[in-house]
């Protein structure tokens, strides 16, 4: 089952090949987390969505409010009965016609949930091995920061990841510093800091990656810094994680021959926790 356009349908609907954002990538997406019938941290997945719609020049309909978008999502959870733990993902593209220059910047939406088995956070898995992806790179742009349809390094990355026997791996940008993971943001203890690419190094602008750099800011003793990671710097830390808002928390245990504890990331992970509980 789909929402699509306000809309339940009991089967996937058939897009056409002219849709925009099979032939051009043209269409922006955002990845929930629903927890007992309330999306996490939907504020900010709202205000993002928006500011996504803005920068690529789509059209935002009247009836775009956040009451409207969270009643269509918790809608289809309700109908699916998956209301209680779900992913969601809610894929808003510019409508057919037109080439590379649109016809209308006018948009539909289509929305898509599947159950997860675990409400709360947890370490998915205790062993989680990385290493660079350098065959493309991503840009520091403000495109590189939004969830575009335009993923294919995201994707080649992933690829290369499990050719290579590899959990994920990690994206460096133009100056060749490490922004991200294939599959999310990425944080670095080293001492007592706490560090993280700033947006403008392209990584994503990530929905996790805010509620973490909040609550590391409020533990004592950790410092919480955005600044460039260099590859180098990777063989010099403490802990490595992976931060999305499906996983929480996804701590890497090992880049190539260094291992890496985990004692803070299953502290953010509980304050993670008690912070959606609350």
């Amino acid at each position: 089952m789909i929402n699509f356009n306000g809309v339940i349908h009991n089967s996937d609907i058939q897009l056409t090949v002219l849709n925009r954002s099979f032939l051009y990538g043209d269409s922006i997406f955002e990845t929930l987390k629903i927890v007992n019938n309330k999306i996490l941290f939907f504020e900010d997945h709202y205000f993002r969505l928006m500011a996504s719609m803005r920068i690529i020049r789509m059209e935002i309909p009247m009836s775009f409010t956040m009451e409207y978008l969270e009643e269509q999502i918790l809608k289809l959870a309700e109908v699916i009965e998956i209301h209680d733990s779900a992913r969601v993902r809610l894929t808003v593209f510019r409508n057919e016609g037109g080439f590379y220059l649109p016809e209308n910047n006018s948009i539909s939406f289509v929305v898509q949930a599947t159950k997860l088995e675990c409400i709360n956070y947890k370490i998915a898995k205790n062993q989680f091995e990385v290493d660079l992806y350098k065959d493309f790179i991503v840009p520091k742009q403000l495109l590189s920061t939004i969830k575009t349809a335009n993923k294919i390094t995201h994707v080649t990355a992933s690829i290369f990841a499990k050719e290579n026997h590899l959990d994920s791996s990690l994206l460096i940008n133009e100056a060749k510093n490490v922004i991200e993971a294939a599959n999310g943001n990425l944080f670095m203890l080293m001492g007592n800091t706490l560090i993280t690419p700033p947006i403008f190094e392209g990584c994503l602008n990530g929905i996790m990656r805010k509620q973490i750099i909040a609550i590391a800011r409020q533990l004592d003793g950790i410092d919480m810094v955005e600044t460039a990671i260099s590859p180098f710097d990777l063989q010099k830390a403490d802990e490595l994680f992976i931060t999305n808002v499906i996983i929480g928390i996804q701590p890497i245990t090992k880049y190539r021959k260094k291992e890496f504890g985990m004692a803070l990331s299953e502290k953010l992970l509980h304050k993670l926790n008690t912070l959606i509980d609350a």
